[in-house]
């Protein structure tokens, strides 16, 4: 344990680990010094001096952030001279920041506007000469992000994140002086840079200067058409993080509400993606068990996670083989809601317009792909993030907190325990093992596969089933997934089962999630907070295997014929391919 030291800030006396910077010791007496560049653990560097403090007997101002408290110090955080300080800093950079708040993705969950409210800064710059031609560089290449540095305050924290939590160093700094930008190397578009989507950039980010690609607009011009059926299906993971948005604190569930506020904005027709949850451990859970038996190359990975999909092609070829060739539970339901979902309502499939509402922005590239859709049509016509639907609530005055609570109907709407899991990292690997157990040995009753929760980047188990031994492995987050299959390529271990997600945490933490506070994830671990809200839905649930779904049946008896039938194949499998980052001319 670190040595203590006695610190005095703002005439409060404390002891803290001598290995504090002023900033954390700050915080210990609920004394809030502002940051726009700090992010813990992420981007510790410096770079915006807002976070400046007064050290006595010290000459000039110290960065709190990255300052380590020394016995005896005494700090002052609130003078004349740190407040003139911060506003000018932040004159600089609003004056060249892109204002246009009424529209921008961040208008609830910017750090820069909260800074520039709490020090009172005007929206007249006329009186700075400083960067007046910045060039403003606009990167909308992609089907999932756009980078936009009119806003960008070249805080650093998005490179970080990506070179952190992925390994891959998509983003960096561009050019040099006034022209500086993040972005991509040697001005490149997004799509092509190797990017996988997963959004941790945009996390990170304390503007909006990276987003996701905005799909508002079309969501409200898709209700407007008269002649078409709006088809809205809802991530697990969206239900554990919606609230956070209308005040409620994280791992809040409000599934009741969320389906209360998509019957409120005029949607019929609502399909839970849990649902397809269990049909996807159905037909992974069918694949997997075919591989066992000698029909296809061993370990299995799963394929619900586009961002690791990405990671995949763009990295690890060679591993494409052993990939599921299962579709995500996003794709196989709106592969059902264009074809069986339209025979129920008797609609042609190009009548219907099937939205998806994702914690994850690599989701509307990954509904974009060619290989997901049939006839001209694509399965999933766009996706909203699960940010997108909380503007659109509040865009329309919906007052979500009196909302009344309410079930969707409908047979594509229910779900088991096992489907509601899918959004935690190891969610799919216990659902799947649900029913595997089951259909190795009729006798099993295992239902906790507790040795795959939690937000270890690696988690490993060995399950003895029917006398046969199952080797399994759960790896979350770009980087962690990067590690592993290095060290898979080495190692003489062997799995038989692995499951991967892009993001760390899963899809709780994805990218289109609500954005929290970079304070506020000093404090508690979001990932759990949200899982939990899953696992407690699950506990609760009076079916919690995959195989036990009636409507799944159903669906099988009726339509599909069984797990792993041509059918099946047609409407719920695909097939994914080798891709090279930087491909085109990079002059």
């Amino acid at each position: 344990m670190s040595k203590l030291v006695t610190v005095t800030i703002d005439g409060k006396t404390i002891q803290v680990p001598e290995d504090f910077t002023i900033m954390k010791a700050a915080y210990q007496l609920d004394i809030d010094i502002p940051r726009l560049c700090f992010l813990e653990g992420v981007h510790e560097k410096s770079n915006c001096r807002v976070c400046v403090v007064k050290i006595k007997g010290m000459k000039g101002l110290h960065t709190s952030c990255s300052t380590k408290v020394q016995d005896g110090m005494v700090i002052e955080t609130n003078t004349r001279e740190i407040y003139d300080a911060v506003s000018f800093n932040l004159e600089l950079l609003a004056a060249n920041h892109k204002m246009e708040c009424w529209k921008c993705t961040r208008e609830n969950s910017c750090e820069f506007l909260d800074l520039l409210r709490r020090f009172n800064v005007e929206n007249d710059f006329s009186n700075i000469d400083l960067f007046k031609q910045k060039k403003i560089r606009i990167n909308h290449s992609s089907d999932a992000m756009v980078l936009d540095s009119g806003k960008c305050v070249l805080c650093g924290r998005c490179i970080s994140a990506c070179e952190k939590e992925t390994g891959l160093s998509v983003l960096g700094f561009n050019e040099r002086g006034a022209d500086t930008y993040v972005g991509p190397a040697n001005f490149h578009d997004l799509d092509d840079s190797g990017c996988i989507y997963c959004g941790k950039c945009i996390q990170a980010c304390p503007t909006g200067a990276i987003s996701g690609v905005d799909h508002v607009r079309d969501f409200d011009r898709a209700l407007l058409e008269k002649d078409k059926t709006v088809v809205v299906q809802v991530a697990p993971a969206v239900r554990a993080s919606l609230g956070e948005e209308f005040g409620y604190p994280i791992g809040s569930d409000v599934e009741g509400k969320m389906f209360a506020a998509l019957k409120k904005l005029g949607i019929d027709e609502i399909v839970d993606t849990n649902f397809a949850a269990d049909l996807t451990i159905m037909e992974e859970g069918t694949e997997f068990l075919n591989r066992l038996n000698g029909d296809g190359p061993l370990p299995l990975f799963t394929s619900c996670s586009p961002g690791w999909i990405n990671l995949l092609e763009l990295n690890y070829p060679e591993f494409i083989p052993n990939v599921s060739t299962c579709k995500s539970p996003q794709q196989m339901a709106g592969a059902l809601i264009k074809s069986y979902f339209a025979e129920k309502l008797n609609k042609e499939p190009s009548d219907i317009i099937s939205v998806s509402i994702m914690p994850c922005v690599a989701k509307k590239a990954e509904a974009k792909r060619k290989e997901m859709g049939r006839d001209g049509l694509m399965d999933v016509d766009f996706v909203l993030t699960t940010r997108e639907f909380a503007r659109i609530i509040r865009h329309r005055d919906i007052d979500f907190r009196n909302l009344e609570p309410m079930r969707p109907y409908g047979e594509l709407a229910s779900y088991t325990g096992a489907g509601s899991i899918f959004g935690a990292t190891g969610g799919v690997m216990e659902a799947a093992l649900r029913t595997v157990s089951e259909k190795l040995d009729e006798a099993s009753e295992a239902v906790d596969f507790k040795a795959v929760r939690g937000i270890d980047d690696v988690k490993e188990a060995t399950y003895d089933v029917a006398g046969q031994t199952l080797r399994i492995a759960v790896v979350h987050g770009g980087k962690a997934i990067r590690e592993f299959l290095d060290h898979l390529k080495t190692t003489d271990k062997t799995y038989h089962f692995v499951e991967f997600m892009g993001c760390t945490g899963g899809c709780v933490n994805g990218g289109g999630q609500p954005i929290v506070p970079a304070k506020i994830q000093d404090e508690v671990d979001v990932r759990l907070l949200r899982a939990r809200v899953l696992y407690d839905i699950d506990r609760k649930a009076p079916l919690r295997k995959s195989h036990e779904n009636p409507a799944v049946n159903h669906l099988y008896e009726t339509y599909l014929n069984k797990p792993g039938s041509k059918r099946s194949h047609d409407l719920l499998h695909t097939t994914y391919n080798p891709r090279n980052a930087y491909s085109r001319d990079l002059l």
